[in-house]
């Protein structure tokens, strides 16, 4: 959404969860309108967590696969292997193509 549809929803939404019996969604209205000012800085310049999240969740995965192993190294070059976006090619297989 622009910026101003963006604004504009979150009012409207702020206000039907201010008039909402579920007092669930009175408590999120609360704590939205305490961060409204970041919320809608984060929709105006784009910003988002979610690659870091992704990155560190899968962090998590490798650790888990690592479990095991004798050095921290294999763990950081496992980690390297997997986020670091190079793709060797293995032996006997064919060539992924380019995107």
């Amino acid at each position: 959404l622009p910026y101003g549809e963006a604004v504009e929803a979150l009012e409207a939404w702020i206000r039907w969860a201010r008039r909402c019996r579920l007092p669930a969604f009175v408590e999120l209205q609360r704590r939205i309108v305490k961060h409204r000012h970041a919320i809608l800085a984060a929709i105006e310049h784009g910003l988002s967590n979610g690659r870091i999240e992704s990155v560190n969740t899968k962090i998590r995965l490798i650790t888990r696969i690592a479990f095991g192993f004798r050095s921290p190294d294999a763990l950081i070059a496992l980690a390297m292997l997997n986020l670091g976006g190079h793709r060797p090619a293995l032996p006997g297989r064919a060539l992924p193509s380019p995107p």
